[in-house]
């Protein structure tokens, strides 16, 4: 497993595809970069140190800097790849991938409501975690995945800023393959049944997207094609907390940064977060913060 910190976005030092028609085997050689490789055909069998390792369709691998890697094999091959360099990012041995999992896909979304963070050692919120070796079985996921690629690498070709367009692409790719790695542990969880995760998650994704709006019941069964109560109760199994709860917690708390970083009113920071009456705003900003709206304005601009 990898760590990134996506606050800081990678060098792309080269980025390509290639296809070999006729069986080819890598060469032998040792660079200071990281390289990733997407597969798109054939075969690739590749040995990192003394680790050996045979990448087909589908099939994502980092190489990691200052290790000797060769080809142990010939084959046809169609793949991309991508040298880069990262000023912060490390390899790390992770004793509960369930409990990270749970954390990055359910637990960090809601991580403002959080008392307690898990205790998974040297956590880093802000970071992604992506595995080393990922294959992309599923043919929608490997679709998206092959047109990701294809637009980094029309990007790298432009003329005008295209390391940085092409490293912040990247940058995204990275974040959704550690999204969809957390989402296949999950699934391996025998507590929680596979549909549930993600119909969940796809939820969680459309709070955060539409909190702005009046999100009835009606509107989540239109958009999920489920009946609300079994959404709610598959809801509470995984986040803890009732859909309703959870979109007012999630308004409230950008209520608050509004309140921290903007002269807004308060009338006009509850409309902004979806909630027009100013009345029901202050109610339910002191039912989740723990003072009214005017109050949490004076204690973070230190108002006597």
């Amino acid at each position: 497993m990898l760590a990134i910190n996506v606050d800081m976005v990678p060098r792309i030092k080269i980025l390509g595809f290639i296809a070999y028609k006729s069986p080819w085997i890598h060469f032998r050689r040792n660079i200071n970069e990281y390289v990733l490789y997407f597969i798109r055909s054939g075969e690739l069998h590749l040995k990192e140190e003394d680790k050996h390792y045979v990448l087909r369709k589908g099939d994502m691998f980092i190489l990691e800097p200052n290790r000797d890697h060769e080809g142990t094999a010939k084959h046809v091959c169609d793949y991309y790849y991508i040298h880069f360099e990262h000023p912060d990012i490390k390899s790390v041995q992770i004793a509960d991938m369930q409990a990270l999992a749970n954390y990055f896909i359910v637990e960090h979304e809601q991580s403002p409501f959080i008392e307690h963070k898990p205790a998974i050692a040297d956590i880093n919120p802000y970071g992604c975690y992506f595995p080393k070796y990922h294959t992309i079985s599923e043919k929608t996921r490997f679709q998206q995945t092959l047109h990701a690629m294809n637009e980094m690498l029309q990007l790298y070709k432009r003329r005008h800023y295209n390391r940085s367009l092409t490293a912040l692409r990247f940058t995204q790719l990275l974040i959704e393959l550690s999204r969809e790695d957390f989402m296949d542990e999950l699934q391996r969880n025998d507590r929680l049944h596979s549909k549930s995760i993600v119909k969940v998650n796809a939820l969680l994704d459309y709070i955060h997207q539409n909190y702005q709006s009046k999100i009835t019941g009606r509107d989540i069964e239109l958009a999920f094609e489920s009946n609300y109560d079994y959404l709610n109760r598959a809801f509470k199994q995984v986040t803890g907390q009732s859909i309703s709860r959870y979109i007012n917690a999630v308004r409230i708390n950008q209520a608050k940064e509004l309140i921290e970083t903007t002269p807004l009113s308060i009338g006009e920071v509850g409309y902004l977060i979806g909630i027009n009456d100013p009345y029901h705003f202050s109610k339910l900003f002191k039912k989740h913060a723990g003072l009214s709206p005017t109050q949490y304005f004076k204690l973070v601009r230190k108002i006597e």
